[in-house]
Order: structure tokens, then C-alpha cells, then sequence
């Protein structure tokens, strides 16, 4: 028996891997399947299940496109309806793969068909549990993101996550190895530890929801406080993950097209957007009018799926040479599948082509540290509430790159200089494109960072 984690840095998510004899199956499956196709391939074994642990709402899964291919059944949870052939288990039903078994355990609460995966090895023994979203380490799922679908309240759900955790983990041995559905950075949570894998010991220690002496009206609290607005797409993903949907192969050639700069600016005259996926440094010395710059290097799905709100909107992309299939992916890992092409030739075939292009300046923290001794200066920090509380620059406007679109208008000024920041200079230059596209245009970008800035002698507070 082997189990592999397979983590995915830029949605902070972990597909499984799990071989027995000549048998293998596939836990939540990113909707780019190869790897597990190659994997299947190198062990030579058959992938015989493809075991899903809820409608996911933060990417669309392979499910469909992995049985496609290897005849594969797709297995979900009690309460899951979905519009393709699936196996529909029952509470406490088992499958073997190999010598292995995986009992499922319906755990409804961060949605009402999650389901966990007890495997048990050939002598019967709990090894670990595939926990989705229901239990991650150090924290538990969201109760609030199937509200609408459920028809129920997040304190509702949070009651039955309560349940859930209680009546099906915490009586499980510690020994038990804990294999989320996801890493500290996920929206899926709002505590997840940057640990991947854990016990079930572990977490009733260390876990502030997984606590067996806190009771239900404590836990609900707990769990329903402090929750974000999910980004835009994830009612969306939850849709596409119950649907019949075009295969990835199909989507990947369909966008990776080259464009050259004619062909790129008909494009945008009919409304596509810009997506430069340059490095923020890269995009700052020069960049195509109105382009929205996220970096392949960072958060680069999920900031995607935040800003283009619209998820069938037409994209452009503007890569480094050998990086647009990587962009493609990653989009279509969120159900971005509209990518017209990429302009061939990168903003070096724009700039000889002699069409406009724009800048953004950009200071070090020991330059805005001189300015803002030597004069009143107008100062947004995009990180999000929790950082800014935990110290920010004097001064400062705290507008989360989350909610730009929603609350530039009320809190950053348009007719004068305004310097924007976040903790390491990627999310800073991303709203720095946000609010130049959106008419500010006197916008200059703090590179590094807060740290950086503080170590640089600003005041903070």
C-alpha cells in the first residue's frame, strides 16, 4: 500500500494517490489529470476509483475527464446529486482497491454531501481518513459556502459539521493519519495550518474546532465568526463540478493560440481582458494599457478567479516565452476556459509592433520611507484585515485586495499620489494595475513589502 499527497502550491490543494496490488484510486483530482495518468502508468496499475469528497467550489475537479480515460467509477457522498454517472455511497460503505479498503463517513456540514475516506489496510487496521474540506490541520471547513445550495444557514450547517467531527473523527484511534483537502492559504478555511498531513491525536490537541470539550453553541460561534466573502467564483466551480463539462484537452487547444499583435488588439476591441502574467517587477517597465497583472509565480488561480469576476469573460494572455500552457492550466484548474490566445511573441512583439504601452513606478521602502518623513502622503495597504491589525504603516488606508474594485472609490483618492503596499510586493503591484485600468493614475507601488518598509524606519502602529 501507498499513498502519495499530491499539493498544488497555487490553490494550496492536495489530490491523493493511492495504490494496493495492481489497484489504484484518486482522491479530489485537479481537472488536469496526466499526473495521475503518468503515475498510474510508472506503478502499472489500474485506477479503479476516482473517490470524491464533495463538490468542490475553489477549482474544478478531473473526475470526469480521469474515467473518461481509464474507465475509472467516480464515487461521491450520500445527498450528492450530480448530472453524470457517479456511484452515490451510502454512510459506512466500503470499497477495495487492492488489499486496501476505504469505508466512506458522511460528514455533511461544510457541505451536505461531504463525505471522508477511512482507509483501512488489509488486516483491518484504521490507517488514515482523506478528511476534503470537512477537517483540516489546525482548522475545520467553511460552513457558509453551500448555504444557497443546502438551503440552510451557516449555523445550521455548522451545527451538523458539529456532529459530523464528533460522532465520525474524534472517536477514530489518534494514530490515525489526517489527509486534508487543503494547505494553509486555501479559502476553504480561515486558520488552516501550513502542516499537510496530521493525526488524529494531533488535532484534537492542536486544532481549536476539534476540540472534544467544546460544546455545539461554542463550536458554531467559533467557526461561523470572522468569515470572508468567498471569491466570486466559487458558486460557480460548485456548479461546474456537478455538470457534464468540456474536457480539459479540448480547452487547453482550443486557448493556446498565438496571436500576433494585430490579431491581439481586434481581441481586446471587443472587450477581452488583458491578463499579464509577467513577473510584478517585469510588468512595471512596461506593460499593454488596461492589463491586469498576476503573477504566475504567486496565488496566481485564485487572485484570477477574485478580480475577473465574470468567469466566462474572454482573456488575453501576455506570458513569458514557454509559459503560456502553464497559464492556460492553472485557469482552466478554476473553470476560466475562455482564453482567446496569448500574444505570440510576448510584449517584446508589442513593443516593436511601436503600439502604446504604460509603466507603473515603482519606490524602494527606503525611498517612501524619506517621502513619508518629508511630507503627507497617501498610503493603501492591500493585505487583508488580520495583517493590518497586526501592524501597519501610520496612516495607512486599509483597502484588501479582496474588495478593491469595491472600496477604492470610497478610500483611495484619485487626484493626487497614492503609494500602495502589501507584505512582499506581489498583491501591491496587482492592485496597482487594478486601479491604473480603473482610471487612477497616479498610483506608485512600494516594493518588498511592510516588513521591509518598517525596517526602513516608517512609523507603524
Amino acid at each position: 500500500m501507498k499513498v502519495e499527497q499530491i499539493y498544488t502550491k497555487c490553490l494550496s490543494q492536495m489530490a491523493y494517490y493511492l495504490i494496493s496490488g495492481k489497484e489504484a484510486a484518486v482522491i479530489d483530482p485537479l481537472r488536469d489529470i496526466k499526473p495521475y495518468l503518468d503515475r498510474a502508468e510508472k506503478d502499472g496499475v489500474k485506477i479503479k476509483y476516482v473517490f470524491e469528497t464533495h463538490f468542490h467550489a475553489d477549482f474544478v475537479s478531473g473526475h470526469l475527464d480521469l474515467a473518461r480515460e481509464t474507465g475509472a467509477t467516480i464515487v461521491y457522498g450520500t445527498d450528492a446529486n450530480p448530472k453524470f454517472n457517479a456511484h452515490i455511497a451510502e454512510d459506512c460503505e466500503e470499497f477495495q482497491v487492492g488489499e486496501t479498503t476505504l469505508r466512506v463517513l458522511h460528514t455533511p456540514g461544510h457541505t451536505l454531501e461531504s463525505v471522508c475516506y477511512l482507509l483501512k489496510d488489509k488486516f483491518g487496521k484504521e490507517q488514515a481518513v482523506f478528511t476534503g474540506d470537512t477537517l483540516f490541520v489546525g482548522d475545520v471547513g467553511r460552513p457558509d459556502l453551500a448555504q444557497d445550495v443546502a438551503n440552510m444557514t451557516k449555523e445550521q450547517l455548522a451545527s451538523l459539521l458539529y456532529n459530523s467531527l464528533h460522532e465520525k473523527l474524534m472517536p477514530l484511534p489518534e494514530h490515525v493519519l489526517v489527509y486534508p483537502g487543503h494547505g494553509a492559504g486555501s479559502a476553504c478555511g480561515k486558520n488552516i495550518s501550513k502542516e499537510t498531513v496530521s493525526t488524529i491525536g494531533e488535532q484534537q490537541v492542536g486544532n481549536y474546532a476539534f476540540r472534544a470539550d467544546l460544546n455545539k453553541a461554542d463550536f458554531v460561534k467559533e467557526v461561523t465568526k470572522g468569515l470572508l466573502p468567498p471569491p466570486s467564483y466559487f458558486p460557480e466551480n460548485a456548479k461546474l463540478n456537478r455538470e457534464e463539462i468540456e474536457s480539459f484537452e479540448k480547452v487547453k487547444s482550443r486557448s493556446l493560440q498565438p496571436l500576433n499583435p494585430d490579431e491581439f488588439e481586434k481581441e481586446i476591441a471587443k472587450g477581452a481582458t488583458v491578463l499579464d502574467t509577467r513577473s510584478p517587477e517585469t510588468f512595471a517597465n512596461g506593460y499593454i494599457p488596461s492589463a491586469l497583472n498576476i503573477g504566475l509565480e504567486g496565488d496566481f488561480a485564485p487572485w484570477a478567479g477574485t478580480l475577473i469576476t465574470d468567469i466566462r469573460q474572454t482573456i488575453l494572455l501576455v506570458c513569458e516565452n514557454g509559459q503560456e500552457e502553464d497559464a492556460i492550466t492553472r485557469l482552466a484548474r478554476i473553470g476560466y476556459d475562455q482564453v482567446a490566445g496569448f500574444l505570440k511573441g510576448g510584449i517584446d512583439a508589442w513593443k516593436l509592433a511601436g503600439e502604446n504601452m504604460e509603466n507603473i513606478t515603482s519606490v524602494s521602502p527606503e525611498e517612501f520611507a524619506g517621502r513619508y518623513k518629508q511630507q503627507d502622503v497617501d498610503v493603501a495597504d492591500v493585505r487583508r484585515p488580520g495583517e493590518y491589525d497586526s501592524g501597519h504603516v501610520k496612516g495607512a488606508v486599509n483597502v484588501p485586495l479582496d474588495y478593491i474594485k469595491e472600496e477604492a472609490k470610497q478610500k483611495i483618492p484619485q487626484e493626487k499620489p497614492v503609494y500602495i503596499h502589501c507584505a512582499g510586493g506581489y498583491r501591491s503591484m496587482i492592485a496597482a494595475s487594478v486601479l491604473k485600468r480603473s482610471g487612477w493614475e497616479h498610483v506608485l507601488n512600494i516594493k518588498k513589502g511592510f516588513k521591509a518598509i518598517s525596517e526602513a524606519g516608517v512609523t507603524t502602529e
